[in-house]
């Protein structure tokens, strides 16, 4: 089966929504078994792209890009793999396979984007300085092309030319720019943690972050476990908070009698 360019223009535009409504309105919510099945549906086989976007779901169950961090894009993998395992003919693991290098493709792409992405915030800031909501609203329409290129470019390309671009980009990539990407997608955590401490009462519970990091430093406790021991903290944190609000109720309570039987409160 051969794909026709109304085909790859659809696929083009689906992956341009599909990153938009990921960062915005979250219909979709980033979600590899909805690309799927859409580009399933585009392609004329939904039960492929059933297939590919809920194994590749699978893949990301629990993953988040909280804080900055990239990680592999399953979405745009999902589109890829299924256009490929229907007009291939190779079925579902064919596509499968040809999804996972495209989604560790992405995370380069993705840090590429957060970059471009942010000479519009710096826009953004000015404007709201010298008060121009004109320029603010403008500049943060404009801050989705970035995203949106970084997903409808290597799409499109990929479907014009074939699978063998795949594995042509991603073996034929420059050391200078995967280190230079790797490095900053690794900053990218680090910098998204620190801003959300920042945010939050990390002096009022100082020891639950010291256990936490233990744990998870040193003890080299899998990050189910760590969600385990979180959970933990916050029930002993939540019951010391409950039990130390009924005991003020209570002393309120006791001074409140007091007051009424020694007429302090009597008109």
């Amino acid at each position: 089966m051969e794909i026709q360019m109304w085909q790859i223009i659809a696929l083009t535009i689906l992956s341009m929504i599909l990153i938009w409504d990921s960062l915005s309105t979250a219909v979709f919510d980033g979600k590899p078994i909805f690309a799927g099945i859409l580009a399933g549906v585009i392609m004329g086989d939904v039960a492929v792209g059933l297939a590919v976007g809920a194994t590749l779901q699978l893949m990301v169950l629990g993953v988040g890009t909280y804080g900055g961090s990239s990680m592999p894009d399953y979405l745009t993998g999902a589109i890829i793999g299924t256009v490929f395992a229907v007009t291939s003919g190779q079925g579902v693991d064919f596509g499968i396979g040809l999804a996972v290098p495209v989604g560790l493709l992405m995370v380069n792409l993705d840090v590429l984007a957060r970059f471009c992405n942010v000479f519009f915030a710096k826009r953004v800031e000015a404007a709201i300085e010298r008060l121009d909501y004109a320029a603010i609203k403008r500049n943060i329409w404009l801050g989705l092309v970035p995203w949106g290129l970084s997903r409808a470019l290597p799409i499109f390309i990929m479907l014009v030319f074939g699978e063998d671009i795949v594995n042509g980009l991603v073996s034929n990539m420059p050391e200078w720019l995967t280190g230079g990407l790797s490095v900053a997608g690794g900053l990218l955590p680090a910098v998204g943690i620190a801003i959300l401490l920042r945010y939050l009462p990390v002096k009022k519970y100082i020891s639950y972050l010291l256990i936490g990091f233990f744990a998870a430093a040193y003890l080299a406790v899998p990050m189910v476990g760590i969600a385990i021991l979180g959970v933990a903290m916050a029930v002993i944190a939540f019951r010391q908070s409950l039990n130390g609000n009924q005991a003020v109720v209570a002393a309120n309570s006791g001074v409140s009698q007091e007051g009424l039987l020694d007429g302090e409160y009597e008109d």
